[in-house]
């Protein structure tokens, strides 16, 4: 029996996660992944990568609950295997810190994580303008690091890298289903103006010392500890396409994390870097059809996620495979997949 062939367009986290799940799971399906941007050169790469979410309030929370715990589960397992300095994951214990006390003091993913609870007020001393903290144990997922490691792992299980600009979907009209993981991109691929910008900056230190990651509720300051060097940030700029470095915001973000931590005066500046999170309202992981060429393509598109990409991607790919799964069989409806 003939393969389907299947195109993954994107190669960030989100992309190289759905296409190894496909590759994976459908021995049928002969898989490409076409990007003109691969690791080290993604958005994915300079990602923070600690494991949280805010909630989208126009998708159900079941389904949030279930992108999160599936995501989660899955860097777990890599987390506690001989693969996880390969792949740049790692368990991180910390706290959120709030101003205020929040109308909903345990999120959706409270229950998710690790060992969550409220800070004492002992614990929240060392943050005076602070009046409620939570800590928890999550994950911390380095996609320097992991993004090659998917793709060795996509390659393992069959799958073909190609390296090229998509100005179009119908481009892609010799393939029987394709998958849409082009975050900002699908701004002009998909047509879909609800797509932005959030600009991204964060710096890279040597601050070995520090052990716990510490996150501002309003998500603009934060220490994250990492395998080789610490992330501090960082800026959360709404429609705004600048790639180029920023020193104000350089200083401001030095500022503020001095702040919660007054040790990162010793720190030396290691990096800076500048991205642009592929934003929505809310995540689009759903099905749809290319009319093209007399015929009809179906489409997959999984795109949105914003800065949550990380948290979301294995989730979101396990909900992208079953709905390709589906068009195949809508397709082909007595193929073995």
């Amino acid at each position: 029996m003939p393969q389907v062939k299947v195109a993954v367009v994107g190669a960030g986290v989100i992309g190289f996660s759905s296409a190894v799940c496909i590759a994976e799971s459908l021995p049928n399906a002969a898989v490409t992944i076409i990007a003109e941007k691969f690791s080290p050169d993604t958005t994915s790469d300079g990602a923070a990568g600690i494991f949280f979410a805010a909630e989208f309030h126009e998708i159900p929370v079941e389904r949030q609950r279930r992108w999160f715990k599936d995501s989660f589960n899955h860097l777990l397992q890599i987390a506690h295997s001989a693969q996880a300095p390969h792949a740049g994951v790692m368990l991180s214990s910390g706290c959120q810190i709030f101003k205020q006390e929040p109308a909903v003091k345990r999120p959706f993913w409270a229950d998710l994580v690790i060992g969550q609870g409220d800070m004492s007020p002992s614990e929240l001393q060392r943050f005076p303008e602070h009046g409620f903290g939570q800590v928890f144990t999550t994950l911390k997922c380095e996609c320097s690091r992991y993004l090659p490691w998917l793709q060795h792992r996509f390659i393992k299980a069959g799958g073909v890298v190609e390296q090229r600009h998509v100005s179009s979907l119908n481009e892609l009209c010799g393939f029987d289903l394709i998958v849409n993981c082009s975050g900002l991109g699908s701004k002009a691929l998909a047509d879909d103006s609800a797509v932005f910008p959030v600009r991204g900056q964060v710096l890279k230190v040597s601050a070995p010392w520090i052990q716990h990651f510490i996150r501002d509720s309003d998500g603009k300051t934060y220490i994250y500890p990492g395998i080789e060097s610490v992330t501090v940030g960082g800026t959360r700029q709404e429609h705004d396409w600048r790639l180029d470095i920023d020193e104000q915001d350089t200083t401001g973000i030095l500022e503020r994390c001095k702040k919660l931590e007054p040790s990162l005066e010793n720190a030396v500046v290691l990096s800076k870097w500048v991205g642009l999170r592929p934003s929505r309202k809310c995540p689009r992981v759903e099905r749809g059809v290319m009319k093209t060429k007399g015929k009809n393509i179906p489409v997959v598109h999984n795109y949105g996620h914003g800065g949550w990409g990380v948290t979301l991607a294995w989730g979101c790919a396990v909900d992208t495979l079953g709905l390709v799964t589906q068009s195949l069989r809508d397709i082909r409806p007595v193929a073995k997949l």
